[in-house]
């Protein structure tokens, strides 16, 4: 059983940058495509960006070329570096680690981009 624990939210103004972690226990991540979402106030939870276990990226236009995942195996842990944050990017951010039938998320951490 995968367990996912999110941290590396807070309070940013606009333009700054925040790392967000996913540390994984109880399997390895490599061993599943691994996804951050966003959950904005109101509306549904949507893929930001995703790493297949192959290690190949693709992120949604609205962050891309300003967020980038990443994974250490060795430390068995997820990261989502924003950088440029933009207002539209506060939200709830989740870590998804997915694989044939099995799905696992974390509890989430809170990012809010004011000034």
């Amino acid at each position: 059983q995968l367990r996912l624990l999110e941290s590396g939210g807070g309070i940013i103004q606009p333009g700054g940058s925040l790392r967000l972690s996913c540390a994984a226990a109880g399997a390895a991540l490599s061993s599943y495509h691994n996804r951050w979402y966003r959950q904005e106030p109101g509306k549904l939870r949507d893929p930001v960006a995703v790493i297949s276990r192959e290690g190949s990226t693709i992120y949604a236009e609205s962050v891309d070329g300003r967020f980038t995942i990443s994974r250490d195996t060795v430390k068995n842990t997820l990261y989502l570096q924003m950088d440029n944050l933009k207002r539209e990017d506060t939200g709830v951010y989740y870590c998804n680690a997915y694989y044939d039938a099995d799905d696992y998320w974390g509890q989430g951490t809170q990012v809010i981009v004011s000034s």
